[in-house]
């Protein structure tokens, strides 16, 4: 078995060196140690490792965070952050980022190396839940807006067949979103971005951050929040979103 290829981003010579030999005494391969987002970018682009352990607070113009951002919206590599010290704000957007975890200095090898498992087996699953649905979305016929009327939603061991007319609304949860029915709620590995994409825009609409709606079940909306036909369900309306929605709805 090939040996876990990673890249260490950390500006410390010496946390980074010690990073170094407790990685190689656990069997796995340091490809590059860097000490700036601008390094690791680069590193990425020539070694292509399986797992990039990245301290958060990095000096120059790229943070940690930065640098995260970056790796994410251009490469599918899992990042750990390492850190000693972080203030809210800082913590608070390293997780938009979505890391596969945290590794607080100093650190013992043991808790490297289960943070580093850990975050590769969450990446291999969710690669292939990926994989998964995007077979079985290409499966399906296309429906209003080019878009796929037909879906199919993991439940339990089985994927369960779910049209787009019997969607009420789709929440944001952490690192889940949940797709609710009238009568049936469906937890599943996925980001509200990619669920809205794969949603006809004549029919559903972002109405928050955290919410998408069916746009035919709006019983009524009042000046933050929306009901949903039969279910009652208060649905809170985000205030970068109101114009949008009214401009949607047919208003007299």
């Amino acid at each position: 078995m090939s040996k876990i290829n990673i890249l260490v981003v950390e500006d410390e010579a010496i946390v980074a060196k010690d990073i170094q030999q407790s990685l190689r005494k656990s069997g796995y391969n340091v490809v590059d140690t860097v000490s700036s987002g601008e390094a690791a970018i680069k590193a990425v682009e020539e070694h292509k490792p399986d797992l990039i352990m990245l301290d958060i607070m990095l000096k120059g113009e790229m943070s940690g965070v930065d640098t995260s951002e970056y790796i994410k919206k251009n490469h599918n590599i899992p990042v750990i952050f390492l850190t000693a010290y972080a203030d809210q704000s800082t913590l608070d957007r390293a997780k938009v980022t979505e890391p596969y975890g945290y590794i607080i200095k100093p650190f013992k090898e043991i808790d490297l190396h289960t943070t580093i498992e850990m975050a590769l087996f969450k990446h291999k699953k969710a690669v292939e839940m990926k994989k998964e649905r995007d077979m079985l979305y290409n499966l399906v016929v296309e429906g209003k807006d080019g878009i796929p009327d037909i879906h199919f939603v993991k439940s339990q061991s089985k994927y369960i067949k779910l049209k787009s007319e019997d969607i009420w609304f789709v929440e944001a949860l952490k690192d889940y979103v949940t797709v609710n029915t009238f009568t049936t709620k469906y937890t599943i590995h996925s980001t509200m971005k990619e669920i809205e994409s794969k949603l006809p825009p004549s029919e559903f609409m972002r109405v928050h951050r955290s919410f998408i709606v069916r746009v035919d079940k709006i019983a009524s909306i009042d000046s933050s929040n929306i009901v949903l036909e039969n279910d009652k369900k208060l649905i809170p309306i985000g205030g970068s979103y109101k114009d949008i929605l009214f401009d949607k709805l047919n208003l007299f």
